[in-house]
């Protein structure tokens, strides 16, 4: 690891480490004073409707809060996080960490000298407040706390002039086109059409219909196609709609790349993030265009190096007026 990375991973997992030494540092001082059973689940009124052993809570804190910090960790190590989306991302570590610390430690506190029934004004809701501000008085601080790691490099010049081309002769045609697949893409849609089913019988179609209406419409971008041509990059379904077009107009260069689904967009699917989007079914090979507006649009793809190398070429061509 690399010394700006392990400065990145070290801002990211400081506030949920800080969190889990204050919050099982304020358990030790206060344990002899909990009940048997501590009352962590309160119904909208603030009543106690809920309750967990002094261990059960701490296998819920600690794991909970490791969790969250190595997941942040890895963003921060692998996520290619660049401009706003660096600073909002140490911002949001912060003050999720905050957030939940002070719930927990709010959890904790109500619970002292409390009766074996649960606490007897419940949980007060103002704590819901004060969590909110403190997690905006952390996060502005994780934001600018940022500041002192370095955001990963963005592409330079030079990179963007030494991207991969496809030799074309004047006034050949040429097009692209590659099928996307995914495993879960199928299982997802037969589950929401189950759920719509079940849930039509069982308890309302007023419900169901509208996700019996979800499933079909994801189940015509099951296995969506992407092309590339003289209009750009397109990723389209079964249907001529729902499509995602980026047109060469709005495109700076592109390139092959690898990619990670949970790190750098947070998930699967059409993923938008402040610095970029996609239509990410999988970690691994990409077409990543660099748009003129500065973000970045991907998509997973095999054969994604002469997609790339296309849509270059295209590019140059347009440039030149051809």
């Amino acid at each position: 690891m690399t010394s700006k990375n392990l400065g990145r991973a070290t801002l990211a997992a400081l506030p949920f480490v800080l969190v889990l030494l204050i919050d099982l540092t304020l358990y030790v001082a206060v344990k002899d004073r909990l009940p048997d059973r501590l009352a962590v689940h309160f119904d909208a009124g603030g009543t106690a409707n809920g309750y967990l052993s002094f261990t059960a809570y701490l296998l819920y804190t600690i794991p909970a809060l490791l969790v969250l910090g190595v997941l942040w960790t890895l963003i921060a190590v692998n996520g290619r996080l660049h401009g706003r989306a660096h600073r909002w991302f140490f911002g949001g570590g912060f003050g999720v960490a905050a957030f939940l610390g002070y719930l927990l430690i709010a959890v904790l506190f109500v619970n002292v000298d409390a009766p074996a029934g649960g606490p007897a004004d419940g949980f007060p809701l103002w704590h819901i407040a004060v969590a909110l501000g403190a997690a905006a008085v952390a996060g502005a601080l994780g934001a600018l706390l940022s500041r002192l790691v370095p955001a990963p490099e963005g592409l330079r010049d030079e990179d963007l002039a030494g991207r991969e081309r496809i030799a074309l002769a004047d006034g050949e045609v040429a097009g692209w086109a590659r099928g996307i697949g995914a495993w879960w893409a199928p299982v997802t849609v037969l589950a929401i059409l189950a759920a719509g089913v079940t849930t039509g019988r069982e308890q309302s179609w007023f419900i169901g219909v509208p996700l019996l209406l979800l499933a079909l419409v994801l189940a015509t971008f099951c296995r969506p196609h992407v092309t590339v041509d003289r209009r750009g990059l397109t990723v389209s379904g079964l249907l001529p709609r729902p499509r995602v077009r980026v047109p060469l107009e709005r495109m700076a260069g592109a390139d092959s790349r690898r990619v990670n689904a949970l790190t750098e967009y947070g998930g699967w699917g059409y993923r938008i993030r402040p610095d970029r989007s996609g239509v990410i079914f999988r970690s691994g090979e990409a077409i990543v265009i660099s748009l003129t507006s500065g973000r970045e649009f991907a998509v997973t793809v095999d054969d994604s190096a002469t997609g790339a190398a296309l849509l270059n070429t295209l590019l140059d061509r347009q440039r030149a007026g051809r």
